[in-house]
């Protein structure tokens, strides 16, 4: 490069790679993930990343690897310090002209831990989402219940909601998917019971993958559910035909 040669500054994607099968990554998202010369990922404190595993079977290897260690699961959001630290890395390999690829499970702007660093990074660097299969469309998939049609409304309720907050809003009769289950799972059971709208419930857990278990929550047993787990509640009535 000629030193009067400016250099070009390098993108970064967020990458959405679906709900944990790995042929439900978008054609863009695959063309990407084989050309980018760094990629960044959520990953456990010890352990594997979700994520990575996910877009694996897609990796030509030789890449750049950056793993954000994080506390993943139930009710945990990890410190600002561990974003911006990230962040910091992303931006300093797309100023020097390379670029990024971040893997998101899911939909990046669904609940997506992509969401935090792209508050840091779009004002500072190009910053480019690659939509993916959220959890949301992959259980009702996985579970063969349309969710809304005409003017129906859907909630996207999170477990770990105040009971009455949640009650509230089942209240309304209309369409509901409720997510981050975990350790809420005895809670949102009994408020659906409450509401009268626990035997049209569905439980989805692990949407896509070898272990998806798919059943009518009366029938899922215990006071807890895995991290990656869903239960869908059609509209009183079910959707309108």
């Amino acid at each position: 490069m000629d030193s009067g040669e400016a250099m070009t500054a390098g993108t970064v994607w967020g990458i959405g790679v679906g709900p944990g099968d790995p042929e439900l990554i978008t054609l863009k998202a695959l063309r990407l993930l084989r050309a980018v010369p760094v990629i960044a990922y959520p990953a456990p404190e010890q352990g594997d990343s979700f994520a990575r595993g996910v877009a694996a079977p897609h990796l030509p290897g030789g890449q750049t690897e950056i793993a954000i260690r994080m506390a993943i699961g139930d009710g945990q959001f990890p410190k600002d310090e561990v974003y911006d630290a990230a962040a910091e890395r992303i931006a300093a390999h797309a100023d020097a002209g390379r670029d990024v690829a971040v893997l998101c499970e899911g939909d990046p702007l669904f609940y997506g831990s992509f969401i935090y660093l792209y508050m840091r990074l779009a004002g500072r660097c190009a910053v480019t989402v690659v939509p993916g299969v959220s959890s949301l469309t992959a259980c009702a998939a996985a579970a063969g219940m349309p969710l809304v049609t005409r003017n129906d409304v859907l909630s996207v309720l999170p477990g770990p909601m105040p009971e009455a907050e949640l009650r509230a809003c089942l209240a309304t009769g209309e369409a509901a998917a409720i997510v981050k289950v975990g350790r809420h799972f005895a809670k949102v059971r009994r408020v659906l019971g409450q509401e009268g709208r626990l035997n049209e419930a569905h439980y989805v857990e692990r949407a896509t993958l070898g272990a998806e278990r798919v059943m009518k929550l009366t029938e899922a047993g215990g006071d807890s559910a895995p991290y990656f787990s869903m239960i869908l509640v059609p509209r009183r009535g079910g959707p309108k035909p």
